[in-house]
């Protein structure tokens, strides 16, 4: 199973019930016109807006028209992705994650990015009040070296290095190989894998808070690590 998820911080000022009367009224309709000379209605709309043990959440879906060719003709055909959400506030600030919508066949179009954008317009009618957050190189590197011979891998940014941009390592026990402190000297954390050994599950996470769960586990459970525990984290 691979979950991918987005952390943001809403930084309009709106209490959790209001935001979510706004939610509830959202909805967006567009007219496209098929090749068939059909004419259907494209919409972007919030599925299950709901709020329990305060936390916000819902379904965003949106609309799209997917093109493929079949015996050299090209056929289009309706489609909906849909992208779960959750709003926490948490010591004063309000968290967004958005879930990215799994899609079986073609090309994902509904990406987190655009999901807080249109979240923004919904609550705000304006798209920046919702922002993308970030995790220190500190506290990604704490994160794996408490889980020492847990992480799986480690990605590099930042590199001091001529000509080198990124810097990888992978296998056990990455904490206690010199290459490992060479690499620090050298560059930052941007992405680590880890088993979060309390929980049983294992994730990558990058400085951008993109939360991607690889092991067998629940939705349920994977936003629960997200909400009690990295969301203290973020800078």
């Amino acid at each position: 199973m691979v979950l991918p998820a987005k952390i943001f911080e809403v930084k309009g000022e709106a209490e959790l019930e209001s935001m979510l009367r706004s939610i509830k009224e959202f909805h967006e309709e567009v007219p496209y016109e098929m090749d068939s000379g059909e004419t259907i209605k494209l919409a972007t709309e919030i599925f299950e807006p709901k709020l329990e043990e305060g936390v916000v959440s819902g379904v965003f879906s949106k609309d799209f028209v997917s093109r493929k060719i079949y015996r050299r003709q090209a056929l289009e055909t309706p489609v909906t992705e849909e992208a779960p959400f959750w709003i926490k506030r948490l010591g004063g600030r309000t968290f967004l994650i958005v879930m990215a919508p799994s899609v079986s066949r073609g090309v994902k179009k509904l990406l987190t990015n655009h999901v807080a954008n249109k979240l923004s317009e919904a609550i705000f009618a304006q798209s920046w009040s919702i922002v993308e957050v970030r995790l220190s190189n500190e506290t990604l590197k704490r994160l794996h070296e408490m889980n020492v011979g847990a992480s799986k891998l480690i990605w590099f940014d930042d590199v001091d290095i001529p000509s080198v941009q990124k810097l990888c390592l992978a296998g056990s026990g990455l904490a206690d190989t010199k290459l490992y402190r060479d690499y620090l000297d050298h560059g930052k954390i941007w992405y680590v894998v880890f088993e979060v050994q309390k929980r049983g599950i294992v994730v990558g996470i990058t400085r951008n808070c993109v939360v991607t769960l690889f092991s067998k586990s629940t939705t349920d459970a994977f936003i629960s690590y997200i909400l009690e525990d990295l969301l203290m984290l973020i800078e």
